[in-house]
Formats: C-alpha cells, structure tokens, sequence
C-alpha cells in the first residue's frame, strides 16, 4: 500500500501549480496554496518538528482554527514521521488538557497557545527550521512503515473518560485505495469540501485527499454554521465531492435548491427514509458510508438509490461478519452484531490495553490475506441480511448513540452529569421531540436547578455532550434489582407540554410574539422564553434553528429563511424579522433538487 505522503510528492511533482487548498482568510478573503507552496510549507513545518526531537511514534498536539494552517499542519506532523492529535479550540479546557496529558504529546502546533498543555514545546504553523538547506518534495521521512500512528482522535467513553483511538499509517492508506477501487472517488481531480471537525473521524477522507491531487475547499467554522453561506462557498469554487451527516444534509438542503448538488458522502449516522427517497428519486449521486472510528472512517458503503436505507457492502479488503453471542455466523434475516476485519483496523485504544483486548478481539475466520494472530473489531452495532442479502442496519447492543453525527456514550454524560456539585444521581437519555431531530435529555436528583447544572456542564464537556434539557426529579425510579429505570423517566420537563404536529401547524390565538415565542419554547424545550433571550443560549443548534423556521413558515405562510435566525441578537429581533416577512407576503415554493451529471 502506499503511503498518503508519497502519493503527495507524485502529485507535487506532477502539478505544482494546481491549487490543493482553498481556506478562509480574513472576514471575506479566500487564502489559496498550490501543491508547490503547500510542499514547501509542510516542509518547513516538519524539518522544525524534527528540530524538536520529534520522531516516529511520537504524538503531536494541533490546536489551530479552520484556515490554510490546518491541512499544513497535520501534513507536516505526518511528514515528520508522527501522529497527530486534533486539539479542536471549540472544546473546553478542561477536555483539551484531558486530551494532551492523555495523548503525552511531544509537540504542540498552535497559533495562540494552549495553557491546558503546559511544558510541551509550542510550534506557530508558519516556523521553519533556522538552518538547514531549503526543503523540498523528497524531503519525506526516509523509513515510513504503514505500521506507524498517523493519528489519534478522541471518542466518547462509557465510563466519562474519553478515549483515544491510535490508526496507524497503512490503515489510511488502505481506506483511500478502498474508495477509489469502489468508484467512491473519481479517477480525475476533485474539489473536496471539508466540512467536518478535524476531531470527527470523517475529516481523515476528507483533507487527506490532497495527497492524491485533489484540491480541497476547507469550509470555515462560520461558514459551517449558515447554510446559505455553505451553499454559496460550494458553488462558487465548483465544489464536487461533500462529506455530511444526514441532519445537516436537512440544512443544507433548501439552500442546495435550484444549484447542482455536489457529490454527497453521508454517514455519522443513520439516513432517514424520507432522505433516502428524495434523494434517490431525484437521481442525486449520494453515497451512505458506514464505518466506526475504530475502523478508519468507512468500512461499507453503497449508492443512495433503488431500495430504502441500507448498509450495502464492505469496501475492498474489509471483511464483514454478522455474529451471535458465541461468534457464529447468523442466517439471513436474523439480527447478529457486525464485526469488522481488515486493513483498516485501529491498533487500539492509547493507554488502555483492557479495553482494547476487549473491543479487538481474534479473528476465528481465516483469510488468505491475514497476518497471524490477525483480530476483528467488534462494532456494538446490529445488523441483518433483509430482502435480496441487503445489509440492513438495526440498533446497537449498549448505550451508545448517534445525535446530530456525534458518538456520544451516555455513560459519559450521566459521570459528567454525577460530577457536579449538589447533584445526588444522574441519567440521561434521547429525546426525540420531532422526527430526526434527536437530542439528550437529562435527569438529576439534587439540590440543584437545570439552568445552574447547564452553565457548568458547558465548562466542562463539548458542546454536542451537554443536553439540551435537564429535569430535576426528587427521585429517580428504580427497576426491582435497584438500577434506574430508564423507561420509567418522565418526558422531559419542558418538552412535556410541547403541542402536537397538527397544534403546531394551527394559527395562534395570540399576538405575533406570542406565536414566535410559543414556537422557541416548543423547539427548545424550555419555557417562559425572554424577548432578550439568545437562541443558541437556550440550546439551541442549527437543526433546530431549521425547525424553528418551518413551524413558522406553516403557521404564518410566509418567506422566512435560516439566515434570518441565525443573524438575529435576541428573540425580540427575530420577532421584528418574522413581522417584516408577514407584511410582505406569503412563501415562495421549495426548490427542486438540481442533479449534478455523474
């Protein structure tokens, strides 16, 4: 298999003057790098990394926004022969320092600092060696072996410490190759949208395409949050290949109308019925990717068309086994936990051998292609052959879920939750107040309040970890044999009073900002909303923002658009923006998704 890092020098040599990064710079500017700068700068970076000592196996800490330094940076770790570990600035500090001391980083590249990560040396992405002869592309670790890290990323954990998951070079390697052998990716350059988190799995088979040629659009973290502005940014650099969850597929969607869809790459969690049909019945060329992050991004994969949702195969080299509780082969139409083997697997989890013998298990089916003592990884997913060998997703063995594309093991959410003082007990489970949009819900005990329990979770776990409503029980129930009874919780305090889907399509009795704030508490789950009130303070988020809007344009039969909440201070502006939409007129209809030729 070859590495990324030598495809890299092929494509740098074969055309330097194409551009392999677009990024923003400024408010309004667009930052661009050929694959000669983009070679000279990696380059640069890497000689000072080894300047530091750092080596193969080493960890190297990136804590950088979504610019041009991004993709120099994780390039110039990987060609100082390291690994790098995603430090995303978004998260708390308590998290970040969590992470560093975990990971025992040897370098850190950052542009302001880390203090979460104290005595470890600090690199600005621009330094450069202070002597030396200039580098260039052959200047590349002399001895890669695909057996060496290329990067640890950080998962939720069970039992509230989060942990690090170690893939190696080759495993990367073996995950591009796979996608091209699949179609997945065209024979010809791309332009590539790299919309996810660089702490999300999914980014790995997104920038790491600059490696064989293709040119990638990094998508700024404003950017991200408008999807006017995505929209916009996809067609003005002709955007063809984008990675999204389904849930932002749905905000994407209404800006998508009218232009040419890129291709779509949709995984992080399950596609919706009804996504999966419009899509395939508008021939839009979509691809549902399944793949844990322990398994290197994508291990199956198949076209959004013909049949409902489903799996569909492994890519090349991975093997797929649907099993029983004692490791045998399941027929079809039986449900059985899928368990994955090949290439791709991670070497495990860092610093935590237990659990990696747990999870990474021997493999008792022999393959021609396999190493002795070679494992497979056992996902928690299950799965079942349906109706002609479809390969069909079913649900998970444990506590773990999937919300707006994020792993998230409620396990941890309930520690973090118990950690907090005055709290007695914790729970929490997954709301789902309207279809698709799933949420955490939260459930103490304790002399505590739900607004004061909110601002300090918010110091201490990323956001998508903190739930979006908290209910403060006297006690909870219990099953017989004393563990909580988690069918037995209430709905969620606020949520138990939300309306039905024909009251919420109902015109209000009251007055205009008695409708729009009716519908702010409805969505967010939380009443006795303030003009003053900030949306995204509330718990809000962009999937919601979405829904928001919906409700209005149904009550209210008027053109209302995302960007018209997401650029509002307060629910006193939003209400003066809903006013002005009323007085001029009614809704313009949905656009038509617009096929890009395949």
């Amino acid at each position: 298999m070859t590495d990324l890092l030598h495809r890299l020098r092929t494509a740098v040599a074969a055309h330097p003057a194409r551009t392999a990064v677009l990024a923003p710079a400024g408010e309004t500017g667009t930052a661009r790098l050929d694959f000669a700068a983009l070679d000279r700068r990696t380059a640069a970076l890497a000689r000072a990394l080894r300047g530091l000592g750092v080596g193969r196996g080493d960890r190297v800490g990136v804590h950088l926004r979504r610019t041009a330094d991004l993709p120099v940076a994780l390039l110039a770790v990987w060609r100082a022969g390291a690994a790098y570990v995603p430090l995303d600035p978004a998260y708390p500090a308590e998290r970040l320092a969590f992470m560093a001391s975990d990971a025992r980083l040897a370098a850190l590249i950052s542009a302001d600092g880390l203090p979460a990560a104290q005595g470890v040396p600090v690199l600005h992405p621009d330094a450069a060696a202070e002597d030396g002869p200039e580098p260039t592309a052959g200047d590349l670790p002399g001895q890669v072996n695909p057996l060496d890290p290329a990067y640890v990323i950080y998962t939720s954990g069970s039992t509230g410490r989060p942990k690090g998951v170690e893939v190696s070079r080759g495993a990367v390697a073996a995950l591009v190759t796979a996608l091209e052998a699949a179609g997945a990716y065209r024979a010809e350059p791309g332009v590539v949208g790299w919309n996810a988190s660089v702490s999300f799995d999914a980014s790995v088979q997104q920038w790491a395409r600059i490696c064989r040629g293709d040119t990638v659009l990094v998508i700024g973290d404003e950017q991200r949050a408008d999807p006017a502005r995505t929209a916009a940014l996809l067609a003005e650099h002709g955007v063809t290949d984008l990675d999204l969850t389904p849930s932002h597929w749905e905000l994407l969607r209404e800006p998508l109308g009218g232009a040419r869809v890129p291709r779509l790459f949709m995984g992080g969690e399950a596609v919706p019925e009804r996504t999966w049909r419009e899509l395939a019945d508008g021939g839009i060329d979509a691809l549902n990717l399944y793949g844990p992050t322990e398994c290197t991004v994508d291990a199956v994969t198949a076209p959004i068309s013909g049949p409902g949702p489903h799996l569909g195969e492994p890519l090349p080299g991975v093997r797929l086994h649907l099993l029983d509780e004692k490791l045998a082969p399941v027929a079809d139409g039986v449900v059985g936990e899928v368990y994955l083997a090949g290439p791709g697997l991670a070497h495990g989890y860092l610093g935590r051998p237990g659990l990696t013998a747990e999870r990474f298990v021997a493999c008792p089916f022999a393959d021609p292609s396999d190493e002795p003592g070679s494992r497979m990884y056992r996902t928690g997913d299950q799965a079942r052959r349906g109706e002609g060998g479809r390969l069909e997703y079913v649900g998970r063995v444990d506590r773990q879920v999937k919300v707006r594309g994020y792993r998230i093991e409620l396990g941890e959410v309930e520690h973090a939750l118990a950690g907090l003082d005055g709290v007695r007990a914790a729970a929490v489970t997954v709301h789902e107040p309207a279809p698709g949009d799933r949420r955490l819900a939260g459930y103490v005990t304790g002399a505590v309040t739900a607004a004061e329990l909110t601002e300090r979770l918010r110091a201490a776990v990323p956001a998508h970890l903190v739930p979006s409503v908290i209910t403060v029980l006297d006690a909870m129930p219990l099953t017989p044999n004393g563990k909580v009874d988690l069918v037995a919780l209430p709905a969620p305090a606020a949520a138990a009073a939300e309306p039905s889907a024909a009251d919420a399509g109902a015109e209000g009795a009251g007055g205009l900002a008695e409708q729009v704030a009716e519908v702010w508490s409805t969505v967010l789950g939380v009443s006795g909303v303030l003009p003053t009130d900030d949306f995204f303070s509330l718990g809000g988020h962009s999937l919601a923002a979405l829904r928001v809007v919906h409700l209005l344009r149904r009550r209210l039969g008027i053109e209302l658009q995302l960007r018209h909440l997401l650029d509002s201070a307060d629910l006193a502006a939003f209400t003066a923006t809903v006013g002005r939409a009323v007085e001029a007129g009614t809704a313009a209809p949905r656009p038509a998704l617009t096929a890009r030729a395949r």
